[in-house]
């Protein structure tokens, strides 16, 4: 399983799928999907949703590209899925986020910890 999450972790933006992670982690797709959300409380797919959105949290707050630009980076295929999932879950449109993100130099752990979003 973490060799799976590693991957995901590594290659957020590329199009990965369950049987492709079962693989990596040597076990069928349905005993993957089974056994990750057992140990890392999420699915997946949410897991590699949640990944790509704190990247995109992090080019919204750092950089001044626009939206589109960073939902295809960081691996989403369309705006609209984008802005839903962000919505989902931080809570508010990328737009809005990029909006109230603080310019205030405050450690990078803190930043982290304070922004990172909560596992459904």
């Amino acid at each position: 399983m973490l060799r799976a999450r590693d991957a995901m972790d590594r290659a957020y933006a590329q199009p990965l799928d369950v049987p492709a992670l079962a693989r990596i982690a040597h076990v069928s797709p349905a005993h993957f999907s089974r056994t990750f959300r057992a140990t890392f409380g999420e699915t997946p797919h949410r897991y590699l949703q949640r990944r790509r959105v704190e990247r995109a949290m992090f080019l919204l707050r750092e950089t001044d590209r626009s939206v589109t630009d960073i939902c295809y980076e960081v691996g989403f295929g369309s705006t609209g899925t984008f802005s839903r999932t962000f919505h989902d879950i931080v809570g508010s449109s990328p737009r809005e986020y990029r909006k109230r993100a603080t310019a205030v130099p405050v450690p990078s752990c803190f930043t982290r910890a304070w922004t990172r979003p909560a596992a459904d």
